[in-house]
């Protein structure tokens, strides 16, 4: 039996851990790249990355990076003259972070550049499900935007699984007005969102945390997954609504890729069959797991148990 094969969309950025003047760890991460990561680690699925590098030595390490995940390279683009984007991470006593991006000229801002089909389009008809998100929109120009959601609506009319997950960030948007129009049509394609209250309710300017739930619920969207921070994540499929409860942990070091770990673990449950409820409850374990780690893609040994 063939392996289900996944596309995931977006940026892989060298990422800079440490505080301003101090030392700095060297990694990589992005919502989907992470997201990916941990779904090929959780799952028998062919989880394949969709972006744009550069030809220099840092895009080459990264590659090697993620074949060494299990992570196929057969969607990704190589732009000569370009580099990968960057950031760094400052995480204060409560395991919250900072974010400093350095991405305008990120290769990845160009992967659908040009009038040729990318290897994502060529693949397309041959993919079981497809990964994007808020973020994944929002680096891309409008063109690149039109043809990532044409993907995902056909991957959608042929009966296959397309998740949206709502990161996001104000900053990588001219307004909030421009954001939302792709959002709202991002969750117009989507069999499944993956939805961060937080920032639901900052995107539509809604009051509450409550209001936001509630706007949410009402998305056009056959499943949904409202992650609500440490309360129960909420979980909508076929008309009936659960809240799976989140994992306490002893200590939080450090909550990047929290959501994008939850989002992986949730895919490799479903795509293997099991239900919601039961993906929900894995998400919520593996998020656990990766809070307690520094960094957006912890260490194997970490989680061999979860595998």
């Amino acid at each position: 039996m063939n392996a289900v094969r996944v596309a995931a969309v977006g940026e892989c950025m060298l990422e800079l851990q440490g505080q301003p003047f101090g030392a700095l760890r060297q990694h990589y991460g992005g919502d989907t790249f992470n997201a990916a990561c941990y779904l090929a680690r959780c799952s028998g699925a062919r989880v394949s990355f969709a972006s744009a590098l550069g030809d220099d030595t840092l895009s080459d390490a990264l590659l090697a990076r993620w074949a060494g995940e299990s992570i196929g390279l057969d969607l990704v683009r190589r732009l000569p003259g370009r580099r990968p984007g960057l950031y760094q991470i400052e995480v204060d006593e409560r395991g919250e972070r900072r974010f400093h991006f350095w991405r305008h000229q990120s290769a990845a801002r160009d992967y659908f550049d040009g009038l040729a089909p990318t290897p994502l389009e060529q693949a397309a008809s041959g993919l079981d499900a497809l990964l994007f998100s808020g973020i994944s929109l929002a680096i891309l120009p409008d063109a690149g935007r039109e043809r990532l959601l044409r993907v995902a609506a056909d991957l959608r009319a042929a009966g296959k699984l397309v998740a949206f997950d709502n990161n996001y960030r104000p900053i990588l948007w001219p307004d909030a007005d421009t954001a939302r129009h792709w959002f709202e049509r991002a969750f117009a394609v989507a069999s499944l969102a993956l939805v961060t209250t937080d920032d639901h309710q900052a995107l539509f300017k809604l009051p509450t945390a409550q209001a936001a739930c509630s706007a949410a619920q009402a998305l056009p969207v056959p499943e949904l997954a409202l992650k609500r921070g440490a309360e129960p994540t909420r979980v909508g499929f076929e008309g009936r609504w659960v809240d799976v409860p989140t994992e306490p942990v002893p200590k939080v070091v450090d909550t990047t890729a929290a959501g994008d770990s939850f989002a992986g673990g949730y895919l490799s449950r479903r795509l293997a069959g099991a239900s919601p409820e039961q993906a929900a409850a894995f998400g919520n374990r593996l998020a656990a797991r990766v809070i307690q780690h520094p960094g957006a893609v912890i260490p194997v040994e970490a989680m061999r148990d979860l595998m």
